[in-house]
């Protein structure tokens, strides 16, 4: 898989979402760097961004599986962390299953909870503010992608969109998003193949968010004693593009507690 790697120090592996690439999450970099020893390997999954993706990916079990092979020709037995957002969000709590104590901390960025996207509570979709005069400006194809996830139109906003969401969205292969979708759901979900996680871990969702919503999010806690859940307002599916001051922040202070955790012994 493609990656780009940023620092040194205690790895953490930071995972996007579906039809997207790491450049979703690049914009949290300031925080890693700003926060400790990190070294911040962003991926690029199956079939999106600069990672091919042959026939044998097919379901999301086959991307869980390339991406717990990735972590271990990474890390072989080094602890690390783990930050997933969305599908990757998904993928990130198949790696705590799979890793146990290796993982250092869990941080879920409106993580996918329920595959099944019928079976999901969700909230309606709302717009909060829309900008007429700015989404006059855009063309139909990017007017149309921002649209779908804006809670609040604003060119800021926009602009972090267009840097964050739009080359992911552009690169992704059609035929191996198909496959994918086909089988988008892991075959045992990650929290039936252990009692609960003991680490420090963070989930953020968005009090708009009408992809994956937010009370399958708050419900998912049970399983990691040790979480800060964040129902944050004025944010959607993109919650660290609505809310990037108050997601860098709860970050943070994840990160603060994972430090303090590394000094247990595994």
């Amino acid at each position: 898989m493609h990656s780009v790697e940023r620092g040194a120090g205690t790895p953490i592996l930071i995972i996007h979402g579906f039809c997207v690439d790491h450049h979703l999450l690049l914009g949290l970099d300031p925080v890693f760097a700003g926060r400790g020893e990190w070294r911040r390997i962003y991926v690029d999954l199956p079939g999106m961004g600069k990672s091919s993706a042959g026939p044998e990916i097919d379901g999301a079990d086959a991307v869980a599986d390339a991406v717990v092979s990735f972590a271990r020709r990474s890390f072989g037995d080094e602890r690390f962390a783990v930050l997933g957002n969305s599908f990757g969000g998904m993928i990130a709590r198949h790696l705590v299953a799979e890793f146990g104590e290796q993982v250092l901390g869990l941080a879920l960025l409106c993580p996918v909870v329920v595959a099944d996207h019928e079976a999901r509570t969700l909230p309606a979709k709302t717009v909060l503010r829309s900008d007429p005069e700015l989404m006059a400006t855009l063309s139909p194809e990017d007017r149309s992608d921002y649209e779908e996830m804006a809670v609040v139109q604003s060119s800021q906003n926009w602009l972090r969109f267009r840097e964050a969401a739009l080359p992911g969205l552009r690169a992704f292969d059609q035929a191996a998003i198909s496959r994918i979708s086909n089988n988008y759901a892991l075959t045992t979900e990650p929290e039936a193949r252990f009692e609960t996680n003991q680490g420090p871990a963070l989930i953020v969702a968005g009090r708009q968010d009408h992809v994956v919503g937010y009370q399958d999010q708050m419900d998912l806690a049970g399983s990691y004693p040790r979480a800060t859940v964040a129902v944050l307002d004025h944010a959607g599916h993109n919650a660290h593009l609505d809310q990037p001051q108050l997601t860098a922040a709860l970050l943070g202070e994840w990160l603060d507690r994972v430090e303090e955790w590394k000094k247990t012994p595994s």
